[in-house]
């Protein structure tokens, strides 16, 4: 069986994924690593023991890792997901506690143990896998593949024109990534909040369906009452679930479509294109290739969004 580390900064769509892949039986997840990002990290630690608890792997270890970004200050997304990143609907009480091992070594250990065998599923900002490979790039190396939700892919950013947000909060540590040379997927906000949030975010209906469905399809719906909320304020009744997307993607390949290998180039400079990811495609007739970065990604650019949201709500629902 496959086998998986997430690495989560566990706001409410984290939460969906780390459900995703705990009820799935494509994978075996052997632990969690928190990372500050959505929520600061003690806060995104404590969303993902009680996402565990509720769907039955309390036993995992949870592992927090780095409270700060490669430089400057820590960008949050309260905003979007509610202050305590789970809706505030005082859902968050775990009974259990995080491991005793730093989220960093926790990854270094596994994938030292796994060589060739472990993939990585990063839901949020590439601070704890950066740090990983600035320590040990000859172990990282051995990770088999690494699953990012993260960059605008080819369309806008989320958090400005340019910048998706797990990018935008640590450029510094994707940029660290992208340029490592481990086999690399990105699920971008072109693709994870563009045709999946039109055309397989949940509506009103699909929300009170689940929520009746259990204990974790309510838990599931619950916890994303606040970015509920946040779409209601901007014209949309809908719950868009950009860290399930790329959890479908990592599971499961029948709801890739399209994808294409590119070159890719991550945009650390203080200016407007800070936390931008450039993706130069060799199929361009007009690309240069004298020009293009060394650093490659598979890049996916189309999925089928009904077919995701079919296996996802079975999932939750216990289908």
């Amino acid at each position: 069986m496959r086998k998986f580390i997430i690495d989560t900064d566990t706001g409410s769509d984290d939460a969906v994924a780390l459900m995703m892949a705990v009820l799935s039986t494509e994978a075996e997840v052997l632990g969690l690593t928190t990372v500050s990002g959505n929520v600061r990290l003690e806060q995104a630690t404590r969303n993902a023991l009680m996402t565990l608890e509720v769907c039955g792997g309390s036993t995992l270890p949870v592992c927090p890792g780095l409270d700060q970004p490669m430089y400057g200050a820590p960008v949050t997304a309260e905003n979007v997901h509610g202050d305590d990143g789970m809706g505030d609907l005082d859902l968050i009480h775990p009974s259990g506690e995080s491991a005793g091992v730093h989220g960093v070594d926790f990854l270094l250990e596994q994938v030292r143990k796994y060589p060739g065998e472990l993939e990585l599923v990063m839901l949020g900002p590439a601070t704890n896998v950066a740090a990983a490979i600035l320590r040990d790039r000859e172990a990282m190396a051995g990770l088999k593949h690494i699953w990012s939700m993260g960059t605008a892919g080819f369309g806008r950013g989320n958090t400005t024109p340019v910048a998706e947000f797990n990018v935008y909060a640590d450029p510094g540590s994707y940029r660290v990534l992208v340029e490592s040379g481990i086999p690399l997927t990105i699920i971008g906000a072109d693709v994870s909040l563009g045709t999946a949030a039109w055309e397989a975010a949940w509506n009103q209906g699909d929300m009170e369906r689940i929520a009746a469905s259990g204990t974790i399809g309510k838990f599931a719906v619950d916890c994303n009452r606040a970015l509920l909320e946040y779409n209601l304020r901007n014209g949309r009744h809908m719950v868009d679930l950009p860290d399930a997307v790329a959890m479908a993607v990592a599971l499961w390949p029948e709801v890739i479509l399209e994808a294409k290998e590119c070159g890719c180039y991550c945009h650390t400079g203080q200016d407007p294109c800070y936390g931008q990811v450039v993706f130069y495609d060799p199929e361009e007739e007009l690309a240069i290739p004298t020009r293009m970065p060394k650093a490659r990604a598979r890049v996916i650019t189309k999925l089928h969004a009904e077919r995701y949201k079919a296996r996802l709500e079975a999932l939750l629902s216990g289908k």
